[in-house]
């Protein structure tokens, strides 16, 4: 006898009170639900069914079984359709979170890659410059671009953002270039509001294995750190810009780094994501892809070595 099916076959013709339905929804016939009944009661050797020419009930003995083994058999029931579905858990929705320019510059090479080989995955970026609530906005993972996550979630840096003081060549031709801190007061500078802050960031530098803060004099403060770096570009003044924004405009010249021996790298980007006994196989497959494509990815960070030859490639070139 087959227990499994017999037992299954006995909880539906009592959840349905009739052999015949019990039988519909099986996909099989009244005949061979009676059998497996037949069967299971021999095998216990007690009566379960109350049987009549139209419908069924349970006798004591069976309500006993049914109350007792119905929740467990759901159970294994459901284990058993999670195997079957894992082959086909790679299509669905993610849901990520992240800022605006992390959303645009880094996230989406990384998306456009998996999605050559998942095509059967969809995403949904929220990309706000806000905190977000990863449970009620129904986020599978985030990126966030600063200090790590506060929240009660996983979190793994995957590269860090450097704050790179920077100017165009034209601007440094005409101002020169600040060979201090300090020498920063007598410059134009571009600074950076964080959206809905009163006033400015400061800039931040590494001194003496220190973090250091100092305000400047800004021409120009942007709400925006694409635009702060346009603003840079521009020419309106002198700028530190996070390296998501200045590495390619630095390796290509636009940008020349500045004061490169105070870089602070004190931030990073981090993916995060909450913990969860039931994520689906696409997240994690994707959570892993993107942690390996971004930790050895250098497109967003400049070596510390790279940076020093860029800038003092520079200053031979402009003869300062």
């Amino acid at each position: 006898m087959d227990e499994l099916r017999a037992i299954s076959t006995f909880i539906r013709a009592a959840e349905l009170g009739s052999f015949n339905r019990a039988a519909q929804v099986q996909g099989t016939t009244p005949q061979a639900v009676s059998k497996n009944i037949r069967q299971l009661e021999r095998h216990l050797g007690v009566r379960l069914f109350h049987r009549t020419t139209r419908k069924s009930s349970l006798t004591e003995e069976g309500q006993r079984l049914f109350d007792s083994v119905r929740e467990s058999l759901e159970g294994v029931t459901s284990a058993l359709n999670k195997v079957k579905s894992a082959a086909r858990d790679d299509e669905g929705l993610i849901r990520i979170s992240a800022g605006g320019a992390v959303g645009r510059k880094v996230l989406m090479p990384v998306l456009a890659e998996f999605s050559r080989t998942h095509g059967a995955v969809t995403f949904d970026l929220v990309l706000e410059d806000r905190a977000t609530d990863t449970v009620g906005e129904r986020i599978d993972l985030g990126f966030k671009a600063g200090n790590a996550p506060t929240v009660q979630v996983v979190s793994r840096q995957l590269f860090p953002i450097q704050l790179i003081v920077c100017a165009t060549p034209g601007y440094l031709a005409e101002h020169g270039a600040p060979d201090s801190i300090e020498d920063l007061a007598r410059h134009s500078c571009v600074g950076y509001r964080q959206p809905g802050a009163p006033r400015p960031m400061p800039w931040e530098f590494h001194v003496q294995g220190e973090t250091v803060y100092r305000s400047m004099n800004y021409r120009v403060c942007c709400s925006d750190p694409e635009a702060e770096m346009h603003a840079v570009i521009s020419g309106m003044g002198i700028g530190q810009i996070d390296s998501i924004n200045a590495t390619e405009p630095i390796r290509s010249g636009v940008l020349v780094p500045l004061l490169v021996r105070h870089t602070s790298d004190r931030m990073g980007l981090h993916l995060f994501y909450a913990q969860r006994s039931d994520m689906p196989s696409r997240v994690r497959r994707f959570i892993d892809f993107a942690a390996e494509r971004l930790r050895s990815s250098q497109a967003f960070h400049v070596p510390v070595t790279e940076l020093r030859a860029l800038a003092k490639g520079a200053q031979q070139a402009t003869g300062r």
